[in-house]
């Protein structure tokens, strides 16, 4: 403390700084994750898309990599292996023929309903040293920070691409008319 008697507010934590402590909290919330999946006999991958099919229902393929980060080859070979083990079916999309439509079975329902519970039961224990108001609040803290992260890597990715296709067209020889 300062001889006023003042006391000083702590410095704010950098940018790397931030990144570091939310890599480091990640790395064990996610291995008490991973435990609890692998408990249910399941992979990461499969797991993630038998729970989203649980809360929303049927699905195109490329809905569902999309929303649990999956590439087309990943989301394809997760399928096929949920369908090998009677989890889920594809069926053609009613009005788009070229689309599959990914629904749980009555196997895989029964197999990712006390799962998925028996999951967020794990998880809530490890994120009970938050309150409930600390939790919505780190919730609505890391969508922000996640929503801004991907818009700024997105935005320098888009630029490049068309800076490098503008210096490809620059470079290329000038053909007569």
């Amino acid at each position: 403390m300062g001889g006023n008697g003042a006391t000083q507010k702590p410095r704010a934590p950098q940018g790397a700084d931030t990144w570091l402590v939310i890599r480091k909290a990640f790395h064990w919330l996610d291995l008490h994750g991973l435990d609890s999946i692998a408990a249910t006999g399941l992979g990461l991958s499969d797991f993630a898309v038998l729970k989203l099919l649980l809360f929303s229902g049927p699905l195109p393929v490329n809905v569902i990599g999309a929303k649990v980060l999956l590439t087309s080859g990943s989301i394809t070979t997760s399928i096929d292996r949920l369908e090998a083990r009677d989890l889920v079916k594809r069926t053609r999309h009613p009005t788009d023929g070229r689309t599959f439509l990914v629904a749980l079975t009555p196997r895989g329902r029964d197999k990712i309903g006390p799962t998925s519970r028996e999951h967020a039961r794990r998880m809530a224990r490890v994120v009970s040293v938050l309150t409930p108001e600390e939790q919505h609040e780190l919730v609505r803290l890391m969508k922000k920070l996640g929503k801004h992260a991907m818009t700024i890597h997105a935005k320098p990715r888009a630029s490049r691409t068309a800076a490098s296709r503008g210096s490809r067209a620059a470079a290329r020889p000038a053909t007569a008319p």
